[in-house]
């Protein structure tokens, strides 16, 4: 196989990926489940420090990937459709870093061959030190409102 059929996130458009491809691309941060608020006025986004539930803090994963829409309905498919839309996602998103056309970070696993690269880098929800999981005791996310990622 050569490299650049070995790389093809370094080759490949996101509409010409397949659905493994696709779903490889996730490092696995884990900053989509970060709780954010929308300003009804100016469609502004923040992020807070709270996290979804079903979120592992050790790991920085979705406890239950499979039925994630399903358990948190407001949890938003990333699709090549949306993928323009996608602007709340961290800069560092594999899915926003090939749509602009970038190359991937070396931290990312596709790159340097391990998951816990992200973790090494110093990005992802392991990076945020007050992290809290989301709960029916949260009366204001306002309080939680850090910068984003």
């Amino acid at each position: 196989m050569t490299k650049s059929s070995k790389r093809y996130w370094d080759t490949k458009t996101l509409e010409e990926m397949t659905q493994e491809e696709w779903e490889s691309l996730c490092d696995g941060c884990g900053l989509c489940c970060l709780t954010k608020l929308q300003d009804e006025d100016t469609d502004e986004i923040v992020y807070t420090s709270v996290v979804c539930r079903f979120s592992d803090t050790e790991t920085g994963q979705c406890s239950d990937y499979a039925n994630r829409s399903t358990n948190v309905p407001t949890c938003v498919p990333l699709t090549l459709q949306g993928i323009a839309e996608f602007d709340w996602l961290p800069d560092s998103c594999a899915y926003r870093v090939i749509y602009r056309g970038d190359k991937l970070a070396d931290w990312h696993p596709l790159n340097s061959g391990k998951k816990e690269s992200v973790k090494l880098a110093g990005v992802g929800l392991l990076a945020i030190p007050l992290l809290v999981v989301d709960s029916d005791e949260i009366e204001d996310y306002e309080d939680f409102v850090m910068d984003k990622p």
